[in-house]
């Protein structure tokens, strides 16, 4: 973040449209830094962050503000076509954490049905999802696996079966390695999702999981939807991409076991 001229002359809504773009390009912003790049006090940083988290723009934390990227329309299954490249990459990265056999969850989403696809048609597992797509996938396609498909309502934004009947069936597995999605995730507000039932269902997949692995694009990370479903640490391993930074990777790491970039 550089402001053109000294803060002092830059008016309030200015200052608070570059310490926006910052909290979402980085992650998060932070006070003193920004008061330096500014040529402003901390005090004046202190507010301008009130500011935005009034208007529901900014989440305070100590030392500084993350962004609040809670969507208001969240994006069905179809029409998530973004970071398609990394997400290629991260799913062929997670095809090491598979276990040469045993069983394994693989949750709804799109990064991992890029992983789904990939995982080799001989290989004899047990894949437990509560994903339509990825159970079709395979279960057309892999000459070895056994897939399990999860009960419950199928939320059409999602394709992925959640609510009571699904978190039962969770309940009553023990899977040796989950893979996971998310919709955000950041060292504040750990792993967060907009719906609710969604969150119980994401839950329950933690809970019966002997070892967690966390696939996601770097957009992902410093943005808190509406629910909180999970902490960092549940997650033993983090696969992104090389768009995130290694500082914002070292402070994910603080709290996860492990972190990689591909």
């Amino acid at each position: 973040m550089a402001a053109e001229d000294d803060g002092e002359r830059l008016s309030g809504p200015e200052r608070q449209r570059l310490l926006l773009e910052t909290a979402r390009q980085q992650g998060r912003v932070r006070v003193n830094a920004a008061a330096k790049s500014l040529s402003v006090t901390p005090e004046t940083v202190r507010k301008d962050l009130a500011a935005l988290q009034a208007d529901g723009l900014i989440m305070r934390v100590h030392g500084g503000g993350i962004p609040v990227e809670t969507p208001v329309h969240e994006p069905g299954i179809t029409a998530r076509t973004e970071w398609t490249a990394e997400k290629e990459r991260i799913g062929r990265a997670a095809l090491d954490e598979l276990p040469s056999n045993g069983v394994i969850f693989i949750e709804a989403g799109t990064t991992t049905a890029h992983f789904a696809d990939l995982i080799p048609a001989d290989l004899p597992l047990t894949v437990v999802t509560n994903s339509l797509p990825i159970a079709q996938q395979l279960a057309t396609r892999s000459t070895a696996a056994t897939v399990v498909i999860l009960g419950g309502r199928v939320r059409s934004v999602t394709l992925g079966s959640v609510d009571a009947m699904a978190i039962r069936n969770l309940q009553e597995l023990y899977v040796d390695v989950a893979f996971l999605g998310t919709n955000g995730l950041s060292v504040e507000r750990g792993l967060t999702t907009p719906d609710i039932a969604e969150a119980e269902t994401k839950r329950a997949a933690l809970n019966c999981s002997n070892r967690r692995v966390l696939l996601a694009d770097h957009s992902k990370v410093g943005k808190v939807a509406f629910c909180r479903y999970g902490d960092l640490s549940d997650i033993n391993l983090l696969i992104t991409d090389t768009g995130l930074s290694a500082q914002q990777a070292g402070e994910l790491e603080s709290a996860i076991g492990r972190v990689v970039r591909v």
